[in-house]
């Protein structure tokens, strides 16, 4: 275990001996570091956190905080950081809340850009990027592959679906299709992440029934969810259904729809 003699570790904090504590970090009491988590300098982790094995966290970051809502009284609630995520430079990210399940939680092989926000009671998939200065509100759902650009918001309550792509300066205040591309200063549907689905190795003629699907729901006759429950009937494609089940799954919140 490498713990520089000006770090600050709580009693009754548990590192694995593999772990790195560089100077001026200070590790709470409830802080659970994995095997050769790495925490730079300047770190400060707290409350009821753990951090999976190989997360590297960056200067001045805060890692565990009490949430930035008013309703919060102090009851016990937790942040679950996964294996191998990379956390920049005064990134916060915060515990849950006890309305909101109690829980924040991100998964493995994020990255997690300079000066961004992950809020209580949000649940961060995996592989996910959060570029400088995004910020994801309290119970948002990202789920697995999202880029969310620089300087977005993404507001409370909102659902991201897999794959899809948040541009830069974006404010995203409704529900994101799997594999869709948001842009424009009050997101808006824009089409498909194409360039992610082909890194991604998807084949053509899954992205050919993407694109017709897209078409689907943004002329087809009906509401959204019309459109979606036609798509279901329709399509023998694993993307698309996720697409449909996505729509049709419940939720608090509208969606951004193809313009």
């Amino acid at each position: 275990m490498a713990i520089h003699p000006g770090a600050v570790i709580e009693d009754g904090a548990q590192i694995d001996p593999s772990a790195t504590v560089g100077p001026f970090c200070i590790v709470g009491a409830q802080v659970t570091l994995g095997a050769d988590v790495v925490l730079k300098s300047h770190v400060v982790i707290t409350g009821q956190t753990t951090v999976g094995e190989g997360t590297v966290i960056f200067p001045f970051a805060v890692i565990g905080e009490i949430p930035q809502d008013l309703k919060f009284k102090g009851e016990a609630t937790r942040l679950e950081i996964g294996k191998r995520n990379r956390i920049r430079e005064h990134v916060t990210m915060n515990c849950g809340t006890e309305g909101g399940g109690g829980v924040t939680s991100i998964g493995d092989d994020g990255l997690f850009m300079a000066g961004c926000h992950i809020a209580h009671d949000a649940q961060v998939g995996n592989h996910v990027v959060v570029v400088n200065n995004a910020a994801v509100a309290g119970h948002c759902v990202i789920e697995d592959n999202v880029i969310i650009g620089g300087l977005a918001g993404i507001h409370q309550f909102v659902r991201i679906g897999r794959g899809a792509i948040i541009g830069a300066v974006t404010m995203v205040t409704n529900d994101v299709i799997p594999y869709g591309l948001v842009q424009a200063s009050r997101g808006e549907l824009d089409g498909l992440n194409l360039v992610g689905l082909k890194r991604s190795g998807v084949s053509r003629s899954d992205i050919t029934a993407l694109r017709a699907a897209f078409q689907m729901l943004a002329q087809g006759e009906g509401t959204f969810q019309d459109r979606a429950e036609r798509l279901a009937a329709d399509t023998d494609s694993p993307y698309v259904r996720e697409i449909v089940d996505f729509v049709l799954a419940d939720t608090g919140r509208h969606f951004l729809t193809p313009r």
